[in-house]
Parts: C-alpha cells; sequence; structure tokens
C-alpha cells in the first residue's frame, strides 16, 4: 500500500475536510515518531492518515474502528496497518487487540494530542502553530470548558505509553505539524490557504 492508496480510501469515506485533515495532522506526527523512533516512514504515515477514515459512518465507540476494519481488509490494507489503526482506540481489551510495537503505541499517543494541539492554535490571535507552545497546550489543558470532546486522560496516556514525557510529547508533536501548517489551516492567518 501506498500513501496514495491510502489518500483514496480517507477521501473515499471521509467528506469532511476537518476530519480529512486530523488524518493528515497525525500522519505528519507518525511520520516525525517514525524517524525518530526507527520505523517505517511510509507504513506510520499510512497508519495516520487511515486510522479515522470510517468515522463519520460509524462514530460510536461500539462500532469505530471495529467496523472499519474489514474495510481495510476488504481493500486489501496490509493487516500490520489494520492492527495499528484498531490500536488507537483507547478501548483495546473491547477490539481484541494489544499494543504490540511503537507504532501501535504511537498511533494512540498522537490522536488526540494532534487534534489537540491544533484547537489550541485556532484559538491564538493568528492561528499560527509558531504561537503553540508547551505551556499554551497545558493550560488549554487544564480548562475543561475547552475542546470539551478531547480527552485529556488519552493524551497523558498516550505519553505514558509510549514511554516519553507529556512535556517532551507535546513539543514533539507541535513541531511535526509545522511542516504541514498550511494543509491544515495553522500556518497563521497571512499565510493560510
Amino acid at each position: 500500500m501506498n500513501r496514495d492508496e491510502a489518500w483514496q480510501i480517507l477521501c473515499e469515506y471521509t467528506k469532511g475536510e476537518p476530519l480529512r485533515k486530523h488524518g493528515l495532522a497525525v500522519e505528519a506526527a507518525m511520520r516525525a515518531y517514525a524517524r525518530k523512533l526507527g520505523g517505517d516512514v511510509e507504513t506510520w504515515g499510512i497508519v495516520g492518515l487511515l486510522h479515522d477514515f470510517d468515522f463519520e459512518m460509524h462514530p460510536t465507540a461500539a462500532e469505530h474502528p471495529a467496523k472499519g476494519a474489514p474495510i481495510l481488509r476488504e481493500r486489501g490494507v496490509p493487516e500490520e496497518i489494520v492492527h495499528a489503526v484498531l490500536c488507537h482506540a483507547p478501548y483495546l481489551e473491547e477490539l481484541g487487540v494489544q499494543r504490540e510495537n511503537d507504532m501501535d503505541r504511537a498511533i494512540f499517543a498522537v490522536d488526540e494530542l494532534a487534534g489537540f494541539v491544533i484547537a489550541v492554535t485556532l484559538v491564538r490571535p493568528n492561528k499560527s502553530i509558531d504561537e503553540v507552545d508547551v505551556r499554551a497546550v497545558r493550560k488549554k489543558m487544564k480548562d475543561k470548558g475547552f475542546a470539551r470532546t478531547a480527552n485529556r486522560e488519552d493524551i497523558t496516556g498516550g505519553a505514558e505509553v509510549l514511554g516519553v514525557d507529556l512535556d517532551e510529547h507535546i513539543a514533539f508533536v507541535i513541531e511535526s505539524l509545522k511542516p504541514v501548517a498550511g494543509e491544515l489551516g495553522i500556518g497563521g492567518v497571512a499565510n493560510s490557504k
């Protein structure tokens, strides 16, 4: 499987631009962690792109990503990618999977955090990721009224599962999003598309 094939699957099942952008953000963070941890950059990136491909069809924990996995298998997606996609969910026991390697752990660790970092960026005056740092993210994490659907326990638990310090993890994800900031709409109001 290559990135173009993964992008086609994402676009076929995900019509909303925000969820597509989320896939791009998680892809960027996964690629960065693959480089850091010695993983296959393409494979890890594809996991990031596809992790929520079925969310519009199956928006509940009872269905997502369990009902998406058979679709990926029917499309010929390699099992290691399908497995990692399943591992992004916090409810592994219900899915009958375990996080077995760094890729499985990284997708869980970056998913919620990537979305949260983008939310923090979008409330900055210039909507630029260059204005976001660890302190800003940690401050917003304490504000339960901000980005209410973002699960703070998944963010902190993700760093723990990956075996990294939370502040280092936040800083790493912020940096990983900077190269794709324009695509994500977080490059600043002067640079937005």
